[in-house]
């Protein structure tokens, strides 16, 4: 599983980084506001069709109807939690991003975007009370400092004061507010990440991508010919929407802090990207950013954590497994199950102690 959850936040990464100086690309022909709606509308009309195309397979193959193969839905208990993600990662965040790659090099700005990251673990640790260890903390260490080289202007002499403040490159400040954007949201999903995660990452598409179009056309831009619109709903649906969905699977797996580490490959493949197909230029900040961060990144992909751990009675619904390599889903079922998992259900777990190797999955949480 953890394997797994690993894979899925580094494609996540690898999508939304992609994205980055891609709408670079996009960003000085239209108005922020606008350019986010388009990306998150792309995000949630490409996911609403696969939902429609998912219900229209399971009404053909009544085999899907069995209660053992339904997807876990969102309920009235997400509610409050997506719409606090929704607000801020999808209206507060893009539009925060769209800001800042107008005044900054895509290169810079998408390694800067390795400090969401840092502030999701953050809050995750100190207000939802994930563990973590030295590893994890310097890891998160580094990636702090090569954000703060980043950020200084070209030119700027490594010198310590309160010049620094006064100094930093245009643009850091509203990027550094969208990875605080993403960060809450983040934590905000991760109280949701049972349940499926396309429907999730479609809400947020059309909730968001509704809000920022709607703002833009209060500000009065211009829209743009066909062409640049479906463009940027592809990109939306490729870096936003894909992305979040297999974002939300390494949630359930991984846990809010670990999932934004790995998430800090994002920024590499942005700045790769940036290089090779804008031609910006590096210098030594650049590099010594870039080194830095991926110390930190290699930290966090290096983690083992190891001990013996209760838990308590649990009753919830999401997909799992039934093998011998799970000792979390060893129940009985009321209904006639033909065998095959994963699968979908409501589902008791009895209380358990026991020791191996784990993260703050969603049967992980407990308290150190």
């Amino acid at each position: 599983m953890m394997i797994q959850g690993v894979t899925c936040a580094l494609l996540a990464a690898a999508l939304f980084g992609a994205s980055t100086p891609l709408a670079k690309l996009l960003a000085g022909q239209l108005q922020p506001a606008l350019l986010a709606g388009l990306l998150y509308a792309g995000s949630g009309i490409g996911l609403s069709v696969w939902l429609l195309l998912r219900a229209a397979i399971a009404r053909r193959d009544r085999g899907l109807q069995e209660p053992e193969r339904q997807v876990a839905n969102l309920g009235r208990a997400d509610i409050g939690w997506l719409a606090a993600a929704i607000l801020a990662g999808g209206v507060a965040g893009p539009l925060l991003l769209m800001i800042g790659l107008r005044s900054m090099p895509a290169s810079s700005a998408a390694l800067l975007l390795n400090l969401e990251g840092v502030l999701t673990a953050l809050l995750a640790w100190f207000a939802f009370h994930e563990n973590f260890d030295r590893r994890i903390l310097l890891g998160m260490a580094a990636i702090v400092g090569a954000g703060i080289l980043l950020s200084l202007p070209a030119g700027f002499p490594l010198a310590t004061g309160p010049t620094l403040t006064m100094t930093l490159a245009p643009g850091v400040l509203a990027i550094a507010g969208a990875c605080l954007c993403w960060a809450l949201d983040n934590n905000f999903t991760r109280k949701v990440a049972a349940s499926d995660a396309v429907q999730i990452a479609a809400w947020k598409g059309m909730v968001a991508g509704t809000v920022n179009l709607s703002l833009a056309a209060l500000l009065g831009a211009s829209w743009p010919g066909w062409s640049t619109v479906l463009a940027a709903g592809l990109l939306g649906l490729c870096g936003y929407g894909l992305s979040l969905v297999l974002f939300v699977l390494a949630l359930r797996q991984l846990g809010s802090a670990r999932t934004g580490a790995y998430f800090s490959a994002a920024p590499f493949v942005g700045a790769a990207i940036a290089i090779g197909l804008l031609h910006e230029a590096t210098d030594g900040r650049f590099w010594g950013a870039a080194a830095l961060m991926a110390f930190g990144l290699w930290l966090h992909l290096s983690e083992r954590h190891h001990h013996r751990h209760q838990h308590e009675p649990l009753l919830h619904t999401h997909e799992h497994v039934h093998n011998a390599a799970d000792a979390h889903h060893w129940h009985d079922h009321d209904f006639a199950w033909d065998g095959q998992s994963p699968h979908t259900h409501r589902h008791q777990h009895e209380a358990i102690a026991h020791t191996h190797a784990h993260f703050p999955d969603i049967h992980h949480r407990h308290r150190h």
